[in-house]
C-alpha cells in the first residue's frame, strides 16, 4: 500500500509529517529520516484493528479485502 504523506519543517527545529488521507496521523522527527520512521509506525497503528472496531449485528459478516 502507498499513501501520500507531507513533510513540512517545523517552526521549532525538525519536521512535521501528516497523512492527508487518514485524518489525524501526524507525527514529527528531528530530521527527515526520524519524521520518515516516526509516520511509518504512526499508520501502522492508525491501520491496525482494534477489537472495538468488530461491533456488529447479528447475522453480520465480517471479511478481508486487499487493497
Amino acid at each position: 500500500m502507498k499513501l501520500k504523506i507531507v513533510l513540512e519543517p517545523s517552526d521549532e527545529r525538525g519536521y512535521t509529517v501528516y497523512v492527508p488521507s487518514l485524518p489525524g496521523c501526524i507525527s514529527e522527527g528531528e530530521n527527515k529520516q526520524e519524521a520518515l520512521a516516526n509516520i511509518k509506525e504512526a499508520i501502522e497503528l492508525y491501520l491496525e484493528p482494534v477489537a472495538d472496531d468488530f461491533v456488529s449485528s447479528a447475522g453480520a459478516e465480517i471479511t478481508e479485502i486487499a487493497v
